[in-house]
């Protein structure tokens, strides 16, 4: 077994066993590294897409997410789609087809229709940052850029370092409620990113209590629950996105909601999903706006400073 198979093993069973989502029986084949690099890559998900423009992978991507297209170096590339049919894929020859968990589950007729047409097919998400190096990792080896994936990882850790350094000047830190999608009373289970970004940025978890599901970064906390931390809440964050199509207002104007120390000082704000709950860089990116959100006179210059020496606009 050569060296890029040993690898891939390793990086294949750590994701695995620490619960990346690969779908049930979409488990990676072993010769998936080693029939790469591959050339012509289709991403039908947008960290997937993201991570691999990222690491300079754009001439490799014959296909994107239809979210990604305003990313740098994603212009003219193919929008793809897991409704299109079959047939569309196979006309554009793709060598290696990344997909998340999802999509294996919701359409699995697609993925096996592909793998009949000797398509790969590889079904990636990690759930905790825990598991983001060997994710990074593995993306870096099926584009060949190995190198850039190892930098990426190095500067994802040096930054968070940095966040943390700054945190720890915090004298009082806000006791928060993230919550994940409103209309279900949800929120984030302790092992999620949003909350890795919320801890990282110095902010407490009120609901750290929240149960945890395996493969499931998303707990019902529900409005009983949630009310009884009332007094303490300080600010009350929300994700904003496709999950959650919450305001502010309606945040404000919950049944009971009244009684939330954050909600009486109108300390609630919204969060862009793509800041927190995604296997990218981006990751960085929401830990500084929560930090600016929780200690403005802190996070605004020194924060920054961090983002910019990781090569990201604040």
């Amino acid at each position: 077994m050569g060296n890029r198979q040993i690898s891939f093993w390793v990086a294949a069973v750590w994701l695995f066993l620490a619960g990346a989502g690969l779908a049930g029986d979409l488990q990676v084949d072993p010769s998936v590294v080693d029939g790469g690099p591959y050339h012509r890559i289709i991403s039908l998900y947008g960290a997937h897409t993201e991570n691999l423009l990222a690491l300079g992978a754009a001439s490799r991507l014959a296909g994107i997410d239809g979210q990604s297209v305003h990313l740098p170096g994603a212009g003219g590339k193919a929008v793809f789609s897991y409704h299109d049919d079959p047939e569309r894929f196979l006309a554009a020859r793709p060598d290696l087809v990344l997909i998340r968990p999802m999509i294996a589950r919701g359409y699995p007729r697609l993925v096996r229709r592909l793998r009949q047409s000797g398509i790969r097919v590889v079904s990636l998400q990690p759930t905790t940052v825990d598991q983001l190096a060997g994710y990074w990792s593995l993306l870096g080896q099926l584009a060949d850029r190995e190198p850039q994936a190892d930098r990426m990882i190095r500067v994802f850790e040096r930054s968070v370092a940095g966040f943390k350094r700054l945190s720890a000047q915090v004298q009082k830190r806000e006791r928060v409620y993230f919550e994940a999608i409103h209309s279900k009373m949800k929120t984030f289970t302790p092992q999620a990113m949003a909350i890795f970004a919320l801890e990282t940025a110095g902010g407490i978890n009120v609901a750290a209590d929240a149960p945890v599901r395996e493969n499931n970064n998303i707990a019902v906390y529900g409005k009983e629950r949630l009310l009884s931390h009332a007094a303490e809440i300080d600010v009350f964050l929300s994700q904003q996105g496709a999950m959650n199509q919450t305001s502010v207002a309606a945040i404000m104007a919950e049944p009971g909601f009244g009684v939330i120390r954050a909600i009486k000082t109108g300390r609630v704000f919204q969060v862009d999903e793509t800041m927190v709950s995604r296997p990218t860089l981006g990751l960085l990116n929401g830990i500084y706006h929560i930090g600016c959100l929780l200690y403005p006179d802190l996070y605004g210059s020194a924060g920054r400073d961090i983002l910019a020496s990781a090569g990201i606009d604040g």
